[in-house]
């Protein structure tokens, strides 16, 4: 048995040695076959070089560099794309993902799990995340009707290789890897951890690289965004004809029911454009997907691997 653990990474160069010091010993006392394939999702720190430096130690450790910051979930893709294991743990690169944990969910895994999702119990020293992340995952959930989403999230998990196989066959830029692999089905299973606080550092995970990863979650697997422009027109439409009804007999000043019309010609003008707004993110992603470019490019590997044994993207 050999198992992949995938590190996406941006400026995580305070970090990346620290955790190779807890999850070499963890990986050596669960006694498969291991690698480590770190993507350093073009950082502006020293980053590949921490990784260079790793590599250089331990042939097991491989490090790749991509040409332009692709997002986290990009760098998830290439990793999978160059994931030789049997099997693949997706994990940070900021110690919140303890290494400990992977014991229990390769037991699992060798139980017949295919994907073993690791589950937030606490989040520790994140409150402004923990808030957002809980309403993310309600949203993907109840509104966009993904109920195989763990309720409590997880961006911490294992996949067989039939899933890693299955992941590489769909060739989507603007995705969400983690929602992809919960809506590709296969055994799910889920455990339970503590996340840690950050250990060094300061997080990539911006407020637009958060509100994009909304987006492309939501157009990615539900239309439920046209479906509600579609009810507030409608809604607009009846509102609207109500208000005109009320300005022409019911109230006694002529004014009042101009203000009224007034108002909801402007909040259905707002509602227009919004509808545009939500169309036009559908027809750019379509858009971009049909130019075909590939969605990752690689610029660099550590030098213990040759580039021959790296794919370039699709």
């Amino acid at each position: 048995m050999k198992l992949s653990v995938l590190t996406p990474a941006f400026n995580e160069a305070a970090n990346l040695a620290a955790l190779y010091q807890q999850l070499a010993p963890a990986l050596e006392a669960l006694g498969p076959d291991w690698e480590w394939i770190v993507v350093d999702d073009h950082s502006r720190d020293t980053t590949f070089d921490v990784l260079a430096d790793l590599a250089a130690r331990d042939a097991r450790v491989r490090g790749v560099r991509l040409s332009r910051n692709c997002g986290s979930h990009t760098a998830i893709s290439c990793g999978l794309h160059l994931a030789s294991g049997d099997a693949a743990v997706i994990m940070a690169a900021d110690l919140q993902d303890p290494p400990q944990t992977l014991r229990a969910m390769i037991e699992r895994w060798r139980a017949g799990a295919q994907v073993v999702w690791a589950v937030r119990r606490t989040r520790s020293g994140e409150p402004a995340h923990a808030g957002f992340a809980a309403l993310y995952y309600w949203m993907m959930r109840h509104p966009v009707g993904m109920k195989e989403i763990p309720e409590r999230g997880a961006d911490f998990c294992l996949v067989d290789r039939v899933v890693i196989d299955a992941l590489c066959q769909c060739p989507e830029r603007n995705v969400n890897v983690l929602a992809l692999i919960a809506w590709m089905g296969f055994r799910q299973e889920q455990i339970e951890y503590d996340k840690r606080p950050r250990a060094a550092g300061q997080s990539g995970w911006t407020t637009a690289k958060k509100i994009k990863m909304v987006v492309d979650s939501v157009t990615s697997f539900s239309s439920f965004p046209i479906r509600a422009c579609l009810m507030a027109g409608v809604a607009l439409i009846a509102g609207g004809t109500v208000a005109l009804l009320a300005g022409l007999f019911l109230l006694p000043s002529l004014g009042a029911g101009v203000l009224l019309l007034l108002g909801m010609v402007t909040a259905l003008a707002g509602v227009q454009l919004a509808a545009l707004g939500v169309i036009g993110e559908y027809v750019w992603r379509a858009l971009d997907e049909s130019r075909r470019r590939p969605p990752f490019l690689i610029e660099a590997v550590t030098p213990a691997n040759t580039a021959a044994t790296l794919l370039h993207g699709r």
